[in-house]
């Protein structure tokens, strides 16, 4: 998303993005090992929203997570949910990220994610899958942090040299990893002028959950999902939309999906779950996760809940 906002715009944003959170509706569930389910460790946007980490989840399943993005402070987000006895997300389990698209708010926190569960003693490399450019990304990350890493295993801590190495994979569409626990495959959907942009496929031994990434409404997403047991997908409202300029108006069509786009979205794909993530409110202070939640309610006939951080569905 991007946040090139006016200043009046941006104190809007504040105040209708706490007031959004004041009005969370309760939708999070008991942790279960013995189920593939999904730990939302971030459902911000670009506004640093101290409740709303940047965007990211993670999928867990028979003690191993695969995360989805990595937005800023999801590797503290990972940290609370172990606290909480999600086991997969210990910070040496932090080992599979697949990233969406190379915004800022998807990857400022791949850097912890690639050296803070180092260094709290990951041992096995951590696998980073994402479009055309995460190779480079990772490279100049590394090469950032190339005296950090080399008194880290040099000076005193001893460190090992095995979990600060980073592979990167770069993908473009179809089955892009598979083990014992999980199937994924990526998807293209439209992201405004970026070339490239996935959603994600993971299906397990008892759930198909698929996440859309930032998008404009795709038919990719719906034949990604067909009959799906679960939809991630961002959103923003109608109203908010209506109260914005032309410019602000031209840039949400372009990069992101609306209440009434969604609505269609998630019925052609025939999801059995709609969650909402990486709301976005861009209206007055009526315009909030109740809202939001009424306009789809009016569109759409399905089960539609809104994440928060560290819920579990």
């Amino acid at each position: 998303m991007n946040n090139n906002i006016t200043s009046s715009r941006l104190a809007l944003v504040a105040a209708v993005t706490m007031t959004a959170g004041a009005s969370a509706l309760p939708a999070q569930v008991k942790y279960d090992s013995t189920k593939t389910q999904i730990v939302f460790l971030g459902t911000g946007t670009p506004f640093p929203d101290p409740q709303r980490a940047g965007p990211s989840l993670a999928i867990v399943v028979n003690g191993a997570s695969y995360i989805v993005d990595a937005g800023p402070g999801i590797v503290r987000r990972a940290r609370q949910a172990a606290m909480s006895g999600v086991a997969a997300l210990k910070q040496p389990n932090l080992k599979r990220v697949f990233i969406t698209h190379l915004h800022s708010d998807h990857t400022l926190g791949l850097p912890d994610l690639m050296y803070t569960p180092w260094v709290i003693h990951r041992l096995d490399p951590l696998e980073v899958y994402g479009p055309p450019g995460i190779a480079a990304m990772v490279h100049h990350i590394q090469e950032a942090y190339k005296e950090d890493n080399d008194i880290r295993i040099n000076g005193l801590e001893r460190q090992d040299t095995t979990g600060n190495v980073i592979n990167a994979h770069e993908v473009t569409g179809g089955i892009i990893y598979k083990d014992k626990n999980v199937t994924v495959t990526a998807f293209p959907v439209p992201h405004g002028s970026w070339k490239y942009s996935f959603g994600y496929k993971f299906q397990t031994a008892d759930r198909t959950i698929v996440v859309s990434g930032d998008t404009r409404p795709s038919d990719n997403v719906s034949s990604a999902c067909n009959g799906c047991d679960v939809l991630v997908h961002e959103v923003y409202t109608e109203q908010g939309y209506q109260q914005s300029d032309s410019s602000w108006r031209q840039y949400i069509r372009s990069f992101h999906t609306s209440t009434k786009e969604l609505a269609e979205v998630a019925t052609k794909g025939r999801a059995r779950l709609l969650i909402l993530t990486h709301q976005m409110w861009f209206g007055d202070s009526t315009d909030t996760e109740t809202s939001m939640l009424a306009e789809l309610h009016k569109l759409y006939r399905g089960r539609v809940v809104s994440a928060h951080d560290l819920d579990i569905f």
